[in-house]
This record gives structure tokens, C-alpha cells and sequence, in this order.
């Protein structure tokens, strides 16, 4: 039976039905209209276009982060109301372990560039090793130089995927020679990857909470700094403390 699979973790909005033989359907966009305006219907055109019924769907995968924050949101929503209605499971993929599925081959390693905001990124390295992708280096928050650095330091071909590429990377003269900037349609992100990932898990009983799941977020959004700060400033002018308040 097939799952359904959603990545809204970047500006691209991506669905997907597969199941454990193939890709059944696959909807990839990146436009100027919000995923709160694409999603739903995406996901109705997909599994129109696969011949699936929502009643079949065994599963549903979505991609976890990190990546921007509404996107995740809404994506995560989706997904958990969709798994909650018709009862099935919930399988939770970070952003970055789905674009290592890209490249599935064993000598290479994968390293993505996900927009963290004020030219930073999020980077974490991966590998194909006994059929599995193999988290080799955990996500941070990182300056582009440093996750360039960071690629320069593998004994291998670096791959390197994600929305930063095409925008910081892509005229850059002074890449690692080990650094290889793939074709476009094999650097972003895709469903199709959220699902072979969601599919391996299912196989292996990996399942999540509907209740409990959340998105990896890494960093604070700028919302909740910027909150901190004005409380701060405002605890400043009113000579207001914590114990005050307390």
C-alpha cells in the first residue's frame, strides 16, 4: 500500500505517492503563491494523478526540518491531520537526511546548504553505508564559509544539495576541490526523497507520535528573539526583574 509523502520545509512545496516498488506520483513547485494556498490542493491533484485513494494510503511522511519556520509548520499540520483522520501512521524525516536521498551511492558524501537566515546555513554530512543514509555529522547552524570549510575537510567527493546552493554557491569561485554543485532538479528539495526515506522507516516499524511530533527547528525563530529583546528592554525602562515578577 502506498504512503504519501510532503516536503514544505523551503520555498519549494513538493507531494508525493510511493509505495515499496516505485514512485507513484510526484508534484513539485516553486512559486510565488504560499504553501498555505498550494498544499491541500497538491496533495488532492497527486493522488488523483497516482489513482490512490486517501483510504489507501498506509502512511504519511513529511519532511521535519529545518527550513523555514512557517513552511514547517504548515507541513507538519497537514501531514498530522491527514494521519489523524484516516488513522494511519505518521512518519517524521528531517529536511536534511531527505536531500542526502538524492544521492544514494556508496564512496560520496552528501553535505546540505539550507537557508538559516542572516547568511547562515544548515549543514550536516551524510553517507550511503549497508543500504541506509548514515547521519556521519550532526546539523548546526553555520556561516557559509564555515560549511564550505567543513566540506573541504572530507577525504571524499562532497555533494552538495539544498535552496543556498543555487543562491550563495552556484558563481563562487573559491569552492574545495572536492566540491561538486549538482543539476538544479538534484539539489532541492523533493517528496519523492521524504518518501523513499518515510518508506524505510515504516519497513523498519519507525513510526511517530501524531500527538507529540514537532518540527527541528535547530535555532530560535526571529520572532522569539526579537520578543526577548523587547521584554528585556522593557523590564530595562520599567525596572521590572525576573524576581519582581515573580
Amino acid at each position: 500500500m502506498p504512503i504519501l509523502a510532503i516536503d514544505t520545509a523551503t520555498m519549494v512545496s513538493s507531494v508525493a505517492v510511493a509505495d515499496e516498488k516505485k514512485l507513484l506520483g510526484e508534484l513539485t513547485v516553486q512559486t510565488r503563491l504560499t504553501h498555505s494556498e498550494t498544499l491541500l490542493p497538491h496533495i488532492q491533484q497527486v493522488l488523483k494523478m497516482a489513482g490512490v485513494g486517501k483510504n489507501q494510503l498506509k502512511a504519511v511522511a513529511v519532511s521535519l526540518g529545518p527550513g523555514s519556520f512557517t513552511g514547517l509548520r504548515i507541513g507538519l499540520g497537514a501531514a498530522k491531520a491527514i494521519a489523524y483522520g484516516l488513522n494511519i501512521p505518521i512518519i517524521g524525516v528531517p529536511t536534511t537526511e531527505a536531500l542526502a536521498w538524492h544521492y544514494p551511492v556508496p564512496g560520496i558524501v552528501t553535505i546540505p546548504f539550507i537557508d538559516a537566515q542572516k547568511g547562515n546555513v544548515y549543514s550536516g554530512i551524510y553517507a550511503w553505508q549497508e543500504s541506509k543514509i548514515v547521519e556521519l555529522s550532526p546539523v548546526q547552524v553555520y556561516t557559509l564559509d564555515e560549511a564550505l570549510e567543513l566540506c573541504g575537510q572530507q577525504d571524499t567527493t562532497v555533494m552538495a544539495v539544498g535552496d543556498m546552493v543555487q543562491k550563495k554557491l552556484a558563481n563562487r569561485q573559491d569552492l574545495p576541490a572536492n566540491f561538486q554543485i549538482p543539476p538544479q532538479h538534484m539539489v532541492m528539495p523533493r517528496a519523492a526523497n521524504v518518501a523513499m526515506a518515510g518508506l524505510s522507516r515504516l519497513a523498519q516499524a519507525k513510526v511517530d507520535s501524531v500527538m507529540n511530533l514537532e518540527p527541528i527547528y535547530i535555532r530560535r525563530s526571529e520572532a522569539e528573539v526579537l520578543w526577548e529583546k523587547r521584554q528585556a528592554a522593557l523590564k530595562e525602562a520599567t525596572g521590572t526583574s525576573d524576581e519582581a515578577e515573580k
